[in-house]
């Protein structure tokens, strides 16, 4: 994409490519792109991955013109994300959902995060979440931390994908998003990160998040910690330290026990038999 005249001193000491992974969203995919043109700090690419759309996100490529535009058969976020990685030409990968958006910023201080921590291979930025037009307070457990967050990113995910800048070597090194994860895909990620390096924090609200539209994953599925528990079984097979695995072996037992609780309240009897087994065998036995 074409660079802005304010900032062409800085825009080559650090190529970022902004993945966008999209399905039906072509109104809100306008919005995203558009707070991508206007960043400060002017990334070299733009990719979109069309993951099947059926309405006409496909006009997406007369709008902006200089985006790299991919359609695929419908795969699910995780896969569109994984194209975007794998056509992308640059050594940094910023993530941008199609429903969220960025203040103008955003890159630049992130790019100022990572000129002065060389050391540190991801960074992510607080959110600023919108419902229906007004802004809502953030529950305090997705407060953000830096560092070795490892512990703080068991229970839940602290992390949102479009706040993430991270090198591309350390997703070869790590793997990629699960496309085996109908959700939770970025929690399973985040983990794997966390648990072989530490991960940085710009500490501003510079992501916006919308809440309160049509076909988010958040609220398609029950029970998210069913996806967590999956995260977490994988987890407990490639750590490399005994501390580590003590935390995710507590927090399995945790989710283990609330999904219990759970199948008990709504009278599911397939599950109750299958949590209660779960807590049996692996912590009573």
């Amino acid at each position: 994409m074409k660079k802005r005249d304010k900032n062409t001193e800085t825009t080559d000491k650090l190529d970022i490519s902004v993945i966008i992974p999209t399905y039906n969203r072509y109104e809100l995919l306008k919005r995203a792109i558009r707070s991508v043109y206007n960043q400060s700090y002017t990334p070299k690419e733009i990719i979109v991955v069309d993951d099947g759309s059926c309405d006409n996100t496909s006009e997406i490529q007369k709008d902006f013109e200089n985006i790299i535009y991919i359609y695929q058969q419908n795969r699910g976020v995780s896969s569109a994300r994984n194209t975007g990685i794998r056509h992308s030409g640059c050594s940094w990968i910023a993530f941008l959902d199609s429903d969220d958006e960025w203040d103008e910023d955003k890159l630049k201080k992130q790019y100022e995060f990572h000129t002065k921590n060389q050391d540190i291979l991801i960074s992510y930025t607080d959110e600023l979440w919108v419902r229906d037009g007004k802004v809502v307070k953030v529950a305090k457990k997705y407060r953000k931390y830096s560092g070795d967050i490892f512990k703080e990113c068991l229970s839940h995910c602290i992390i949102a994908p479009s706040s993430v800048l991270i090198q591309k070597k350390l997703l070869e090194k790590v793997g990629l998003f699960d496309e085996g994860l109908e959700v939770c895909e970025d929690y399973d990620l985040w983990l794997r990160i966390a648990s072989v390096c530490k991960i940085g924090l710009v500490d501003e609200k510079l992501t916006i998040k919308y809440a309160g539209h049509g076909g988010q994953l958040g609220f398609k599925y029950w029970g998210m910690d069913r996806f967590r528990v999956l995260a977490l079984q994988k987890l407990l097979d490639i750590v490399k330290t005994e501390q580590y695995s003590i935390l995710i072996k507590q927090q399995l037992y945790k989710k283990y026990t609330l999904l219990l609780k759970g199948a008990i309240k709504y009278d599911r009897i397939s599950d109750i038999k299958k949590w209660t087994y779960k807590l049996e065998s692996e912590f009573f036995s």
